[in-house]
């Protein structure tokens, strides 16, 4: 088991990393709250009906229950939410209570945002289940989304821990692999050149990452998440570059229907688009071909799906929460490893990602 301390300035916090490390969790409960009264687990449907009874079994020493929510994206909306804090309340939770986030990324963000705004902040944990959350349990960012944006209603708030299981990584589809996978290139791709490069020399399929490959790579990711969050917990700097490849990325996602496409696999193409804006504006040294030969080897999409239309992507970013002032801001390197932000025009942008869909088909 490998833990890892990541250091805010709210709260510091443990992340554990490992497989088994589950059954570590209540030792952890009755040290850090020896006076919890309910345990609301919330998760999604995919992960309950294959790991709930499992989590149900080792807490079975504790006052529990359960709320299920809709798998991915389709759980972050005001009606999930608004039946989440209804059961909290219908259950009596109370401020010794506590929720275990048990899911991927969509299920940590919207339970995580509950804690947050239940009896104005209660203690929560995430017990990720899928790469992705490597990503998103981490640093605190809790939010559900609006029609007209992704995670625009939320806040920040850290988990009192993150259990992080590699065993219920074994069951991932395909898809959930490949958006997991994606958020693991972008930490080498903004902060280690030699990560980065271990990344293109060492996966070659994501049907059959080793233990010691899925350790090793969401360690460092973990760790590199870990540095920037603790540097800039609410995004006013250097925390803004772990949006890179987000910014057409999320309207990539909205414009497609959120759930129609996973969200790695959308920032992938927003990375991709990052990586061509960062030759044109900045000189990007970066040789294109062989790394688009490796993501279409691992199943990746590379081309903005034809059916979106250039102009409605552009206003979707432009409603980002990442632009100020209504002028669209992109975080590009100037060299792997080393990011920065950038304003770009409305018109530039179009041009670009009609070069982009002309090009990659």
């Amino acid at each position: 088991m490998e833990e890892i301390i990541i250091h805010t300035s709210s709260k510091d916090y443990p992340v554990f990393v490992g497989s088994g490390v589950i059954e570590e969790l209540p030792a952890f409960i009755k040290e850090r709250f020896p006076s919890v009264t309910t345990i609301l687990i919330m998760t999604d449907q995919n992960v309950g009906e294959r790991y709930l009874s499992l989590l149900m079994g080792i807490l079975s020493n504790f006052n529990r229950t359960h709320f299920i929510v809709p798998n991915g994206e389709s759980a972050k909306t005001f009606e999930v939410y608004h039946k989440c804090l209804t059961y909290c309340l219908e259950q009596k939770l109370d401020r010794k209570s506590l929720i275990l986030s048990f899911g991927g990324g969509a299920v940590g963000d919207l339970s995580g945002f509950v804690a947050a705004t239940f009896m104005r902040g209660i203690p929560f944990i995430q017990l990720p289940t899928t790469i992705l959350a490597h990503d998103s349990a981490v640093g605190g960012k809790v939010a559900i989304n609006h029609p007209l944006g992704k995670n625009m209603i939320g806040a920040f708030y850290q988990p009192e821990a993150v259990f992080y299981d590699l065993s219920f990584l074994s069951t991932l589809p395909q898809n959930e692999r490949r958006s997991g996978f994606a958020e693991v290139i972008k930490h080498g791709l903004i902060h280690d050149q030699k990560f980065f490069d271990w990344l293109l020399e060492n996966i070659t399929d994501l049907h059959h990452l080793t233990t010691e490959q899925l350790g090793y790579m969401l360690e460092i990711g973990i760790r590199i998440k870990g540095a920037i969050v603790s540097e800039d917990e609410k995004e006013v700097g250097v925390r803004s570059y772990l949006n890179f490849g987000h910014t057409l990325g999320h309207a990539i996602e909205g414009e497609a229907g959120y759930g129609q496409i996973t969200h790695g696999e959308a920032v992938m193409i927003g990375m991709l688009f990052a990586l061509r804006l960062s030759k044109e504006i900045l000189d990007l040294s970066f040789n294109m071909e062989p790394f688009e030969s490796w993501l279409t080897k691992l199943g990746y999409r590379i081309e903005i799906p034809n059916e979106l239309d250039p102009n409605r992507l552009v206003a979707r970013m432009k409603q980002d929460k990442k632009s100020v002032g209504g002028e669209i801001q992109f975080v590009l390197l100037d060299r792997v490893g080393s990011p920065v932000l950038k304003k770009i025009s409305d018109d530039f942008l179009l041009q670009q990602i009609s070069a982009y869909k002309e090009e990659v088909r």
